[in-house]
């Protein structure tokens, strides 16, 4: 059995799902996943790197679906974001096009303290509080610290419920993080049943997966936004591609500020994403 060395360092079995999968979530159609893993299989060795193997699943996903060049620079488009309140609106985005409800963050009053939330978020009759955590690296891994301080406040609001502190409770907690998260993160979220979305987990619904839907990338991921740019449309909400393109330019420009060559330029650009999404 051949063996694979990730980021971290540690070493793990191939997996030939997870190539399937990485292929699925660059769009590539189903008809020719198999294909991809076949690329793969094909350089395989013991020991070789996550980042090596990537570039193979990149490298033969074009042959397949040429928008897969657009869709490996996801993870640096979403990076690139600012914590707050860039990576904040684009998680609710993210939220509400996954069939939330979501509401912007507030002040939780627990029993024992007051606890700041980045949104509220509603599905299948669950309330859950939502965390974001936002690392610039996207090869950084996610920890265990975010889930310990999402169980206490979980705790500390459900008992602040009960002493009459908030009209409504929270029954879950909800991470979002852009990036992959820790073996020991992942064991806690499950014990202590934290839905923590990263960017490859859980399996049916993580970033990955909700990215495959181009109008929820990043406006980041547009050839030409800068920082100025990505400031300016994000202090008008607009943080997705599909939000972008529900307005017309000359709307864009009065809500930006952006100069309307660049917001055409702009426009161009974000179509030609969607339209080979």
């Amino acid at each position: 059995m051949k063996h694979v060395i990730k980021a971290d360092g540690t070493r793990q079995p191939y997996d030939r799902y997870r190539v399937m999968r990485t292929a699925r979530n660059y769009g590539v159609p189903d008809d020719y996943i198999i294909e991809v893993a076949a690329d793969v299989e094909r350089r395989l060795y013991d020991g070789i790197r996550t980042r090596d193997i990537l570039h193979i699943i990149h490298t033969s996903a074009r042959k397949f679906q040429p928008s897969v060049e657009g869709r490996t620079n996801v993870r640096r488009a979403i990076g690139l974001l600012g914590p707050k309140p860039d990576f904040e609106l684009y998680v609710q985005a993210l939220l509400k096009g996954s069939g939330y409800a979501v509401e912007e963050g507030r002040i939780l009053k627990g029993r024992c303290g007051e606890h700041e939330v980045d949104a509220i978020a509603r599905k299948d009759g669950i309330t859950y509080f939502v965390e974001v955590k936002h690392h610039h690296n996207h090869h950084r891994m996610t920890g265990l610290d975010e889930g310990r301080i999402a169980r206490a406040i979980v705790e500390d609001v459900q008992e602040g419920y009960k002493a009459g502190k908030n009209d409504f409770t929270i029954d879950k907690a909800m991470i979002v993080t852009n990036t992959k998260l820790s073996a020991h993160a992942k064991r806690y979220a499950a014990c202590w049943d934290i839905k923590h979305i990263g960017w490859d987990n859980p399996k049916d619904e993580n970033i990955a997966a909700m990215v495959a839907n181009m109008k929820l990338c990043p406006v980041t991921l547009i050839k030409g936004v800068d920082a100025k740019m990505r400031k300016k449309l994000v202090e008008a909400g607009i943080v997705t591609v599909g939000e972008l393109l529900k307005h017309s330019p000359d709307e864009l420009a009065d809500l930006t500020g952006i100069p309307a060559n660049d917001i055409y330029m702009l426009v161009k650009r974000a179509r030609k994403l969607e339209n080979n999404g």
